[in-house]
């Protein structure tokens, strides 16, 4: 008993072997296994939080870009602009245009950002999954058909364009919060689970320090107790062979 009290509070845990609590030991397995499967879920949605946040960060700066643009294109329409002024608000304005094209390559780990595709993460240990609206930047979007306007022949055009690009792009930004609301609410739900679920592990397999240490000054008494009586009774015999010296 001394040995076994020992043993706990140097590994710090109530089961040292399976002798000890086998139907514990087989409930702390699958809670631990569990837990780590919690940890691993939430490390993807961290992932995908970035990756939503990431998103977003270009597309302010596309956000930016489209509203010089609209100005730009306002601008162009200035009757009292000679057409070498236009030229200059367009040399601007295709220099944006190819800004929110380069964007929309731009990649996270090797995942393209702006390619429309929804991505599902894995939200929970049971690999249950949340599929976040994609956005896409691409040819065919309004972005592209805003990028690829000349206000120096189509000034009304492209101002229609880029507006349209500007709505698009509320729309875009308004899902990806949406995204990262979720994401973040899930998150907080596994940490939740993972603080549960480790608390309940704990208190099947981790020692009560102060009640083992008492036991183990209980044990160890009675260890030294028994040793300096088996001290004593080994002593008598001495004491007789004395007496008949």
């Amino acid at each position: 008993m001394l040995s076994k009290s020992l043993a706990r509070l140097s590994s710090g845990s109530k089961i040292t072997s399976p002798a000890d609590d086998s139907a514990g030991l087989a409930v702390s397995m699958k809670l631990t296994a569990q837990i780590g499967r919690i940890g691993a879920a939430n490390n993807n949605v961290g992932n995908a939080i970035s990756f939503n946040q990431t998103q977003d960060g270009y597309l302010q700066k596309v956000g930016d870009a489209l509203n010089r643009m609209s100005e730009l294109a306002v601008l162009a329409q200035d009757v009292t602009k000679t057409s070498a002024d236009t030229s200059l608000y367009q040399q601007e304005f295709s220099t944006l245009g190819a800004f929110i094209n380069d964007v929309a390559t731009k990649q996270f780990n090797g995942v393209t950002l702006f390619d429309g595709v929804g991505h599902a993460v894995t939200t929970d240990s049971e690999a249950n999954t949340f599929t976040m609206t994609g956005v896409s930047l691409g040819t065919g979007t309004s972005y592209a058909v805003a990028a690829a306007d000349n206000i120096n022949t189509g000034a009304t055009t492209a101002l229609t364009d880029v507006k349209a690009a500007i709505t698009q792009l509320a729309k875009d930004r308004a899902n990806i919060g949406s995204n990262i609301e979720r994401l973040q609410m899930h998150s907080d739900q596994l940490g939740t689970l993972q603080n549960n679920l480790s608390a309940a592990n704990s208190r099947i397999t981790d020692v009560d320090v102060a009640q083992e240490s008492t036991q183990y000054a209980k044990y160890n008494i009675l260890v030294q107790t028994g040793t300096a009586m088996l001290a004593q009774a080994n002593a008598l015999p001495q004491s007789a062979l004395r007496l008949l010296q």
